[in-house]
C-alpha cells in the first residue's frame, strides 16, 4: 500500500510544481568511506523536507528512528512521518525537527 500512496503523493507534488525525488538513495559515510547500506528515503521535497510514508495500524518508535536517521544522514533538519492507515490523514502526520 505504501508504494501506491507514494506514487499518488508524487503525482500531487508534480501537479503543483513542487520539486521532489522518489526513493532517494542515502549512503552512510564512515571514517571517509562511503557505505551503500541500501537506505532509501521515500520522498525528498525540494532538498529541505523528508517524507517517510507508512500504512500501519500504529506508528512505532522504530518508524520515528528511521526518519530521524535519514534526516541526520541527509543533513535535512525537517521531516514528516505520514501514516495513511488512519480515518483522517491529519491524525497520521507527525513532524520532526533536528
Amino acid at each position: 500500500m505504501e508504494s501506491a500512496y507514494e506514487q499518488c503523493l508524487a503525482h500531487e507534488l508534480d501537479l503543483n510544481g513542487i520539486a521532489f525525488k522518489l526513493q532517494q538513495p542515502q549512503p552512510v559515510e564512515y571514517k571517509g568511506f562511503c557505505l551503500d547500506c541500501g537506505y532509501r528515503v521515500d520522498i525528498v521535497v525540494e532538498n529541505t523536507l523528508i517524507l517517510e510514508l507508512k500504512s500501519v495500524e500504529h506508528l512505532k518508535g522504530i518508524h520515528e528512528a528511521q526518519l530521524l536517521t535519514y534526516m541526520k544522514l541527509a543533513g535535512i533538519p525537517t521531516g514528516l512521518l505520514i501514516n495513511f492507515n488512519v480515518t483522517q490523514l491529519k491524525a497520521g502526520i507527525r513532524r520532526f525537527v533536528l
